[in-house]
């Protein structure tokens, strides 16, 4: 349970409004300050409810706090902690949300700060940002990784597993040095190939466009993340270069093993690398978020005809059912149907999927 009752937001994007959303809705009586570059936004999280003291800057407010977000870009995050040490009050605790960890944990020794400090990553997000797509269910059953120094007390690593669980996350505690090696394999590389991917594709592309044209289905989905901030995805880059850079250099290889057995016909082996892939991929757990947000979708085999989008809108609107998003697929690659229909919560997806069936619409489920 979290007793920490006043807290700062240095930032409120996209990451930061949501834990700040998700403690408002777990302790409304919560005292909550922030401070961004963007003032209009400061002024909605205080109409939503969710600040109560907009702060003009890093100054005497913060010594009302016990527990400061850092949630700016990555590169910024460790700028503020000088600025910020004056202002912490004793017993006050100092984290970020950082996507990569050594750049800030470094800073944090140089300056002497580790015995106030605890590092975190809530492994979620979208490729939209910004405090207004943040929402109180972002982190649900998302990893939130901690990361104390070497001067961490168990109660104040306590403390930020106190946050996790309150608004839904799942905390685990790691070396920040083995979080960065395991980030820079399953989150900063897929990054890296999926823009790379999208580039070979518009590069490639002939006169007429097809490959542009084709691009849905299969293709769309592995690159999904390719749609992300530019800029964040260079900093946080830059931040955790040495061990992508190894990632990069072994996944390299690896493709250029694949060229070779291509090159070969060794259909045993490529056979092995779908086969491998598939039963790795297939043990995942679906519990948690990782640092997505789950696709919560099916797709629903329909007459693409005028009313059919509309029958099927109200049939889940009579049980109170909320759709995220929905669309048309006119290309139904890897057999699936005609409309793609995604919720904000697994539970809406099964109570949709039920209530379609009844109906007797034919439903895909996505892998």
């Amino acid at each position: 349970m979290m007793t920490d009752s006043t807290i700062a937001f240095i930032g409120l994007g996209l990451i930061g409004g949501s834990i700040a959303r998700g403690i408002k809705r777990a302790n409304p009586d919560t005292t909550i300050m922030a401070y961004m570059r963007t003032r209009s936004r400061l002024e909605q999280a205080k109409t939503d409810g969710i600040v109560d003291v907009i702060l003009d800057g890093i100054g005497e407010e913060l010594r009302q706090c016990d527990l400061i977000f850092l949630c700016t870009p990555v590169e910024y995050n460790a700028q503020y902690l000088s600025s910020i040490r004056p202002y912490l009050k004793p017993g006050a605790l100092l984290t970020d949300v950082g996507s990569t960890k050594t750049d800030i944990h470094e800073a944090v020794t140089r300056l002497g700060m580790e015995q106030v400090f605890v590092g975190g990553h809530p492994m979620a997000g979208s490729e939209k940002t910004g405090y207004e797509n943040s929402t109180d269910h972002l982190l649900e059953n998302a990893y939130y990784i901690i990361t104390p120094t070497a001067a961490s007390s168990d109660q104040d690593v306590e403390r930020l597993v106190d946050v996790a669980n309150t608004i839904g996350s799942i905390p685990i505690v790691l070396d920040y040095h083995y979080h960065d090696q395991v980030t820079a394999a399953i989150s900063h590389l897929p990054h890296i190939v999926a823009s790379s991917l999208v580039n070979l594709v518009k590069d490639s592309d002939g006169k007429d466009g097809m490959m542009k044209r084709l691009a849905a289905g299969g293709f769309k989905d592995i690159t999904r993340i390719a749609s992300s901030s530019p800029e964040m995805w260079e900093q946080i880059c830059m931040t955790n270069r040495q061990n992508l850079a190894e990632m990069l250099r072994r996944y390299i290889a690896s493709l250029s093993e694949t060229l070779a057995q291509i090159e070969h016909a060794n259909g045993q082996a490529i056979y092995q690398l779908f086969d491998s892939s598939r039963t790795y991929r297939s043990s995942f757990s679906e519990k948690s978020k990782g640092a997505l947000t789950p696709d919560y979708s099916f797709t629903v085999d329909i007459v693409d005809e005028v009313g059919s989008i509309s029958t099927l809108s109200v049939i889940l609107a009579s049980k109170g059912i909320s759709i995220r998003n929905i669309g048309i697929n006119h290309n139904r690659e890897h057999g699936e149907g005609a409309l793609r229909i995604s919720f904000y919560d697994k539970d809406s997806m099964e109570a949709a999927w039920a209530q379609l069936a009844k109906y007797h619409y034919e439903l895909i489920k996505n892998s």
